[in-house]
Parts: structure tokens; sequence; C-alpha cells
């Protein structure tokens, strides 16, 4: 039996590519390793099935846009990724990883109760957690995170006004009291 298995019954994150940017194609492949369901903004279609990759939903695609067979084209009004979550959330998705370039996890916050959501910049992979959440981490390993209520962090120190660095080998565990998420991003 082979040991490459595809999984697409939703047990896998679902990719969002809303723009890939400079996003590293090594790095695109590790996402995509586990075939997951495959959504792209309209804008980038081409792009995209030119990587060699199949897509299975297009979101706002283009009128003269040729589609690979079996994908799904959906629409919707406004912002794509409303259109996007509103989709994989009543598709029964739990999750979901994003690539774009400029999109801040803040600003998705409103989608956070409902899947989650882990968004990847060409430089950098963010996403919520909620009080409690606890990681483990090498000494010197850097979190970026937008100080927008107290938290406290266990084995974190704050190097400057975004920068957080793990002390020593270890669980960092967060907890806070203020706010239901805290935003964390880590360098890729």
């Amino acid at each position: 039996m082979s040991s490459h298995h595809i999984v697409k019954e939703k047990q896998e994150p679902a990719l969002y590519i809303h723009n890939l940017g400079n996003f590293d194609e090594e790095y695109l492949g590790q996402i995509l390793e586990w075939s997951p369901t495959l959504v792209v903004n309209g804008a980038i279609y081409e792009k995209v099935i030119s990587l060699g990759l199949k897509v299975d939903v297009v979101v706002n695609a283009p009128e003269d846009y040729t589609s690979q067979e079996n994908t799904k084209s959906i629409l919707g009004p406004g912002d794509e990724y409303n259109t996007v979550l509103n989709y994989l959330i009543s598709e029964k998705y739990s999750a979901v990883n994003i690539i774009d370039v400029e999109k801040k996890i803040s600003s998705l916050d409103y989608y956070l109760p409902k899947i989650n959501i882990v968004l990847f910049s060409a430089t950098e992979k963010s996403y919520a957690i909620k009080t409690g959440f606890k990681i483990w981490k090498p000494a010197g390993s850097l979190f970026l995170i937008d100080v927008v209520s107290y938290f406290e962090a266990t084995n974190l120190m704050q190097k400057d006004e975004r920068e957080f660095e793990v002390v020593k080998d270890g669980f960092v565990e967060f907890t806070f009291t203020t706010t239901e998420y805290v935003f964390l991003s880590e360098q890729l």
C-alpha cells in the first residue's frame, strides 16, 4: 500500500489562495501535500493552474475563464473572503489555510468562532488563539504579536514592540481574559 493518501473528506483544512505574491513554491507544496480542497480567487486562477495545480473551486471567476474538469465556480457579492468563508462554513469545513499578500488575521475575526483560520503570507504564518493555548517551541523561536490587549505568557520574553522570543526549549502558554482571541504570527 502506498504511503501517499488522498484526503478529500474535509478532514484537512481547505486551502484558499487569494494572492500568491512571492509565496515560496516549496512551502506551497507542503501545504498541498494532503490534497486539500483548493479554492482560488478568480483573478489568479490562470497563474495557479499554470503551476500544474488542480483547482476545486474558483471564486468570482472572470467571464472568459476556461475551467478545469470538475471545477466548481462560486459567486458572491463584494469581498471574496466573505464568499469563500461562508461557502466553506456551509460545506462544513472546520479549518482553512489562506495565502495572501496583505490580509491581516484580525480582520477575519467575525469568522473565527465558525472556522479555524491560518493565514500565510510570503514571510509569516498568522493565527488566532484562545486563552490556555499551549505550544512547544525551541529556544530562540520568535512570535510576532500585535498587542491590542493584556495577555500573559510563560517562557516568553518581549524583545521589542511586536517581537517576543521563546526563552528556553519547552511549552509556551498564553492566558488572557480581556479578549476572546490573541493574534500570533510566526516567521516562515
